[in-house]
């Protein structure tokens, strides 16, 4: 028997009621739903709707049903059309009257709007926790390679010298950020709904400021139609989940790139590898490549919930219900993905030699080296053309900036000396950039103290 059934004369199409029907996924929330329902006959017992021993009644009622869930001695079936119906029912049968008194002063409206912001904001602790983790496997790369030389890119082409920790570090950033984004979500989202009835609110004299801080919220929202049909904070969520795909992907795209024969700048761990069915000789990095490629997944999560929401009057429709599978899809997808992550980053060692050769064979040194003729009284434009020349030299020969003799520096330019050489070190050409976010030594310590400080205390 439907818990809405009494105004029906036929029972619902096995069809119908299998479209309509959500406990296949909604009963992920079990918890969060059990939670908001004791909260709720908790106020009721306190403003005198129902009685102090109906409400033990109930809480003892719901407080079974969820160790028997847990236990597995309870299961569900499909017999029941969501979640919120499935434990009342089952409520209902073991306590008998009082468990009809639970949905007193509510509507499934603002109940699945409740259990889905406890749901969510659970969740929100959970990737920003997994960002923390990940934030400080990226951290001990950082203070272990400040003195790690390898270059820095721009469309791809070798561009200047950086070291690994500055280049960890501009992940590091990014992270943060995606930290920063969820924090914010979680504030905004933090007011209760509950209370605010199918749309209109209710009759009863309910207390919902007390229900919102039974529930660990800020505060009750204080529109009822905005309450049972905002879904906001699941289009922000989405948003900021495909940010973090976003971040992960480009790390992903690099390690997959310093992985290559051509780089070989890191090897990846054998447990987060895999190999060819037919060439013995391949190592793959298939969890780089497959975070890469779950990206686009959790793109579609947004993608739908902006379109599912686009065209919908108020309050609540049914088309909302579509809000759920791929927000538990996108939600550990990306859990998954910032754990796996994080685990290879910590197995991965790098090869800092190869990584120092190709900063200096790709000519990382040559803008160093224009800075010297400037410094020594050339005019850029003047300087730029001249060591213009010098990389055509040496890739006429094969060499590197570093490989000229003098004499072959002065054939081109009288300006140069001997010194050109501690001009054009990649140690030099690293440590001289101090400016803050620069990659220098003693800058990358400071901004590792200031990111340290950031990780104690957030």
């Amino acid at each position: 028997m439907k818990l809405w059934g009494g105004r029906f004369t036929k029972e619902t199409n096995q069809l119908v009621h299998n479209f309509n029907a959500s406990l296949s996924f909604d009963q992920k929330f079990y918890k969060q739903d059990i939670r908001g329902s004791i909260a709720h006959v908790t106020m009721l017992a306190k403003q005198g709707i129902i009685t102090e021993a109906d409400k033990e009644a109930i809480i003892g009622g719901l407080n079974s049903i969820l160790a028997d869930i847990e236990n597995g001695t309870l299961e569900f079936t499909n017999e029941h059309e969501d979640i919120h119906s499935f434990v009342e029912a089952h409520l209902i049968d073991r306590i008998g009257e009082p468990g009809k008194k639970l949905h007193t002063g509510r509507s499934r409206n603002d109940q699945v709007a409740l259990d889905m912001k406890l749901y969510v904001r659970d969740e929100v602790v959970e990737l920003n926790d997994l960002l923390k983790t990940l934030l400080e496997s990226l951290i001990k790369v950082m203070e272990e390679n400040t003195e790690t030389y390898m270059p820095g890119f721009t469309h791809l082409q070798k561009a200047q010298p950086v070291t690994l920790a500055h280049h960890f570090g501009a992940y590091f950033e990014m992270f943060k950020r995606d930290r920063s984004r969820l924090t914010d979500i979680y504030n905004r989202m933090n007011y209760s709904p509950i209370g605010s009835g199918a749309l209109a609110g209710t009759t009863y004299p309910l207390d919902r400021e007390y229900t919102a801080s039974l529930l660990d919220f800020a505060g009750a929202t204080l529109n009822s139609m905005d309450s049972v049909s905002d879904r906001d904070y699941i289009i922000e969520l989405m948003s900021a989940l495909s940010t973090i795909m976003m971040h992960l992907s480009r790390f992903c795209e690099e390690i997959i790139i310093w992985n290559s024969n051509e780089y070989r700048f890191v090897n990846i761990d054998d447990s987060y590898s895999t190999g060819s069915s037919i060439m013995p000789q391949k190592k793959n990095p298939d969890i780089a490549e497959l975070v890469r490629g779950k990206t686009g997944r959790v793109y579609g999560a947004l993608t739908s919930i902006l379109t599912t929401m686009k065209g919908l009057p108020l309050a609540y429709n049914k088309d909302m219900q579509e809000d759920k599978e791929f927000t538990f899809d996108a939600i550990d997808t990306t859990k998954g993905c910032i754990a796996l992550f994080t685990g290879m980053i910590d197995t991965m060692t790098f090869n800092k030699e190869n990584m120092e050769s190709s900063a200096k064979n790709g000519f990382t040194n040559a803008t160093d080296a224009a800075d010297y003729l400037v410094n020594h009284g050339v005019a850029f434009r003047d300087a730029h053309g001249i060591v213009g020349q010098l990389v055509l030299f040496c890739e006429s020969k094969g060499i590197s900036l570093d490989d000229m003799t003098l004499d072959e520096f002065k054939a081109i330019s009288p300006v140069f000396e001997e010194d050109i050489y501690e001009a054009i070190s990649l140690k030099t050409c690293v440590e001289k950039r101090l400016t803050l976010g620069g990659p220098g030594k003693e800058m990358m310590d400071k901004v590792i103290a200031i990111n340290k400080e950031y990780l104690a205390n957030n």
